[in-house]
Formats: C-alpha cells, structure tokens, sequence
C-alpha cells in the first residue's frame, strides 16, 4: 500500500493488513545480555540505519514535579505545591509551553495539592493524574472529576517477569484492560511505556501500541504513550540500534505503530549524563512532549530539567512564545530560601556562579563588553547580572568589573582598573592570599573594602538608605513609645516589650532605655549570638553624651544618627532614639534603637522596606 504525505509530497510505504507486528511471547524474559551484562557497562551498538530529522508540528514540555520529581525529595507541603505550581503557569506562557503536570492521588494531602491547584483555573498546565495499573486506582482519578491520567505499563522483560511475575500475554491484557475500562468512565488514558529502552521493541511494545491505536479509532478517545527511558540507557547517536537509540523509537512509534507524534512524550533518567539531550532529540524525531521536573529533581540522578527544557525549546523555535523567564530565577530562589535545597554553584542557569567568572583574562572581556564571556542578556532574561568571583587569579580587573556592577557606573562614570581605590581593593585581596587564604573573597568582604578605600562613591547610597531607615524607624518607635509598658518607665514592664520588637524586626542589633538623666535602666535587648559582645554595657551606665540622647532631649523629636560603627559588634549601624513622656507630656526617658547597616542595604536590595 502507498499513502500520499504532504509534507514530504511524496507517496510512502504502508504495511498492508497482511504484514503486521504481533505479540512474541516468550518462554523466558529477553534481558538483551548482549547489550546490558549486568556486570559491565551497558554497551552502544550500531545498526547503521541513518533518519532524518522530522519534529512534531507542536512540540511542548509536560511536567512531573510533583509525581517523579517529588519521589526524590522530602515530600511538598500543599503550600508548596501551590507556589511551585505557579512558578509553572509563569513558565507555560499563554501558548502552554509546559501543557500539563501529574500529580499523585494516594494520600489526602495529595488531592488537597491538587484541589488548590485547579481551584486557581490557569488553562496551563492542565492537571493529569498518574496511577498503577489496577482498574480500582481510576476511581481516585474519576473523584476529583480529571480528564487524564498516567497509567504505569511498564514493557521490559525485566518489569513483566521479574518484577509482575507475569507473561508478555498476561501484561498486555492487564495493560489493555484498564486503557478500556479508563475510557468507559471519560479518562483519557496515557500509558507510560515503563524501561522501553531495555524493552523488546518489536516483540512487545509496538504490538501493544498498535492495539491502543486500535482502541482510539474505536473510542475516539486520543489514547497517549510516554516513551520512559527508566535508567537513561538512550543515545542519540546517528545509526545506533533498537531499543537505545531515541530518534529510532520514536519514528519507529510513529511509522510502524501509527502512534501521531503529538501522542507522544518522552520521558528521560539522568544516568548518564544524557537526560536534556535525549529529550530535545526526540522533539526533532518527531516526539510531541518532553517530560521534565523543575531543577532535574527526580529518581536516583532525576529527569530532564524543565528549565533546560525550556531553553532548549526558545532556542530551537526562535522566540519566547509568552514565557516568562524570570520565574526561572524566581523559582531557584524559592527552592533555595524557602525549601533549604542547596543548588550546585556551577548549575545551568540558576546557580550562584552559572554566570560568574574566576580568570582575570575573561574579567578583562567582560570590562570591555560582557558579551564575550556572557551566554546571553541573563540580566534581561533571568534577573542575573554577570559576576565575578574574586579570588588571587582575578587582577585588577576583576575588582574594578565588581565594583562598576555593584554601583551601577556606566559608560564615562564607569572605575578604570588604574583607579588608586580598586588598585588599593586589589592590594587588600593579594594581601589575604599571601597570608596563606585559599577561598574566594565573599561579597561581603568586598563591600566593606569598597567603602573603605571608595569612600565618596557610596555617600549618595548612605543618603538614601538613611533616609528610608528614618521611615522605618520613625514609625517603630513612635508606635512603641506610646506604649504603656514604655511609658510607665519600669524595666520589669518595659524588657518583654522591647523583646518582642526584637524578636520581629531581626535588622534590629541592640535596644535600651535611659532615664530623663541618661542613665541606662533596662538590662541588654540583643540578639543570642551578641549577649557577649554587650557585656560591658551595664544597668546604670551614663550616656547622657551620645547624640542619640541629646538631640531628642533637645527638640523631643524623633531622632536618627548618622552611620557608625558599633563598638560592641564592630558592624556599620544607625541608631534612631524617641522621647519617652508621662501623663503629663514631661519627657522621662529615651528610648534607642541600634539597627545594622547590612541588614538595612539587604532589605533596600530585595524591596522589603
């Protein structure tokens, strides 16, 4: 028989009715020893047979986060689940980049997760369920009224003899059993074709995809398959054989089992090193979906990451297609602040240092333009300005890269490297490793050694920050001071007050309370880790001669003194102080607060002033 293609306008070869791929049953499982001995490293053999490549008309990501993903982490509060949620409807666009996302159905937290997530009504990623292949497991799906669900059908002999102690018949009427009874209560079924790269093609798997297509033209229903390469044994080689090689399975799914590639999704295991490339492979063959798992989180060495996915799709379709990138940043930020997960410096695209650099040579590219040593705009398309980490390779040059970053200096305003203050940074770094230092500077050293030798460029930074702490401030003491407890001038009353205010403004370092004299009364307000530093500062001390006491003496206003560095601590602070009056409007005390320069720059980088 022939078939007219359009695409390819040519007639092409259709197997007739009389030559068809049937069930090989077996007497004992074919565990392809020739390929995977167990006791070596799995062999790549070739057949030589070379395809062309031919992507899916619409190629998409789908999402197992909360199912693959999740079984390779502490499980997900139904809070995060909702957050993590929303990071991938930024991520999908409006075209549904990333189509649907599986969630587990077991447990009541499961389907509260899920219950939230279709409360929110985003059109992607539509929700699917995933579940075992017991005909019982599509009541959970039927209850929370989904239209699809992952059905775990694994085709390797290794799956069906050794681990269902069953036969090749056996499993494919299991398989074709709950696929019709899915489709009996309006679930459109997908079956995950579980190992199919250690599966034999021929003998099971495209017979049991022939016959699912069977059952869609019977039904109507868009029966699915996911290509699961269980361990990460494909390649994409051109010319290696069945069942590794992915451009091979996936034409061989869509010209001998006439499975439409839009039908399709691959799913890919990290184990050696091949997850991203595999997937993106089986796009170009002709595979509609890609299955992946934020930050590759996944069994053992995990799953296509969905934020490589994503990159790979802008490159290979030429544009963004409504995805936000930024919720990629985002979205490593949460799983780092939020989820304690530590993320790799060196990982692609959200790691500390993805876009850092160490040599001095490149730091004097990228003072000359960040292009040359840059992937692309990460400051525009990932909210990641380009860094440099300083450490006894990085010149001059470096620092003066860092500094220009760090102060936002362009063009004309931008520090020569020859400038005395980077010169004398540059010094002061040198001066660490010829001490025997064998870590990298840390921006924090970094900013203290670029106010100190860069004084004059930082004035206009402490202006503003003064001037946003005097908001902040004002309106904390002012509350506080009309307190009764305050006012009533009595340590006992006063101490639990301030501890509380302590306890909910962590950028405070230190808070007292004099008399109208001066006199210290309340015992040390500070942080655990600073009682020590503060032992000096007793019950009765005289500080009737600090700025912060007179000056709200003077006018009984609110007053703000200008940045110092704390003898107790050593840290750059600022101290605001209020009148404390009686009933009568006399004032009777003061009371100070010290607040830490590097706590106020934090909350004025991350907008939570």
């Amino acid at each position: 028989m022939a078939r007219w293609n359009p695409k390819r306008r040519v007639l092409e070869h259709e197997h007739s009715k009389f030559w068809k791929h049937d069930l090989k049953e077996v007497a004992e499982p074919n565990l392809i020893r020739e390929i995977f001995s167990y006791d070596e490293i799995p062999k790549i053999d070739f057949d030589h047979t070379l395809l062309p490549i031919d992507p899916a008309e619409d190629i998409f990501i789908t999402d197992t986060t909360f199912r693959d993903g999740q079984q390779a982490r502490p499980p997900y509060t139904v809070k995060q689940i909702e957050t993590i949620f929303d990071f991938l409807q930024r991520l999908s666009g409006p075209e549904g980049v990333i189509r649907q996302s599986e969630f587990f159905l077991y447990t009541s937290k499961d389907r509260e997760a899920l219950e939230r997530c279709l409360s929110r009504n985003y059109p992607y990623p539509q929700i699917t369920g995933w579940i075992r292949a017991v005909e019982q497991d599509l009541q959970l799906v039927a209850d929370m009224q989904l239209k699809e669900t992952g059905i775990l059908t694994s085709v390797s002999d290794y799956h069906i003899f050794l681990k269902l102690k069953i036969d090749r018949k056996a499993a494919l009427a299991k398989y074709l059993g709950i696929v019709r009874a899915a489709i009996e209560k309006g679930i459109t079924p997908r079956c995950h074709f579980e190992d199919i790269t250690r599966a034999d093609v021929y003998g099971f798997c495209i017979p049991f995809a022939i016959e699912l297509m069977r059952i869609r033209e019977e039904s109507g229903i868009d029966i699915k398959i996911r290509l699961c390469d269980t361990l990460g044994f494909g390649v994409t080689y051109p010319g290696t054989a069945l069942p590794r090689s992915v451009p091979r399975l996936v034409r061989t799914f869509i010209d001998d089992a006439g499975v439409p590639g839009h039908l399709l999704e691959w799913h890919g295991h990290n184990d050696f090193h091949k997850v991203l490339t595999n997937a993106a492979c089986a796009w170009l063959y002709g595979c509609g979906g890609a299955n992946g798992t934020l930050l590759g989180f996944g069994e053992r060495t995990g799953n296509a990451p969905i934020e490589g996915l994503i990159m790979e799709y802008i490159s290979l379709k030429g544009s963004l297609s409504g995805i936000d990138t930024t919720a990629i940043t985002e979205m490593a930020e949460y799983f780092q602040t939020e989820l304690g997960y530590r993320i790799p410096p060196n990982y692609p695209f959200v790691g500390e240092e993805f876009n850092a650099t160490r040599a001095g040579i490149h730091a004097d590219g990228l003072v000359k333009d960040e292009e040359i040593y840059n992937i692309f705009n990460t400051e525009k398309l990932l909210k990641r300005p380009v860094s440099i980490i300083i450490t006894d390779k990085s010149g001059v040059s470096s620092i003066a890269y860092w500094v220009n970053t760090r102060l936002k200096l362009t063009g004309e305003k931008r520090l020569d490297k020859r400038h005395p203050g980077i010169v004398r940074i540059h010094k002061r770094v040198m001066h660490e490793y010829e001490q025997g230092r064998n870590t990298s500077i840390s921006t924090e050293e970094l900013e203290r050694w670029a106010r100190r030798y860069l004084p004059e460029y930082f004035v206009s930074e402490f202006d503003k920050l003064k001037k946003r702490a005097n908001a902040l401030a004002a309106h904390l003491v002012e509350e506080v001071v009309e307190s009764d407890a305050i006012k009533s001038m009595d340590p006992l009353r006063q101490e639990p007050l301030l501890q509380t205010l302590l306890d909910l403004n962590p950028f405070i370092q230190y808070i007292y309370i004099t008399d109208h004299e001066g006199r210290k009364i309340t015992r040390n307000i500070t942080h655990i880790v600073d009682k020590a530093k503060y032992e000096s500062a007793k019950v009765g001390e005289d500080l009737s001669d600090r700025p912060w006491f007179i000056e709200p003496v003077r006018d009984g206003k609110v007053h703000l003194t200008d940045f110092y560095t704390s003898r107790y601590t050593g840290a750059l602070c600022i101290t605001v102080s209020a009148p404390i009056r009686n009933e009568a409007e006399e004032i009777v005390g003061i009371l100070g607060i010290d607040i830490r320069f590097e706590d106020l720059a934090k909350m004025e980088e991350t907008g939570d002033f």
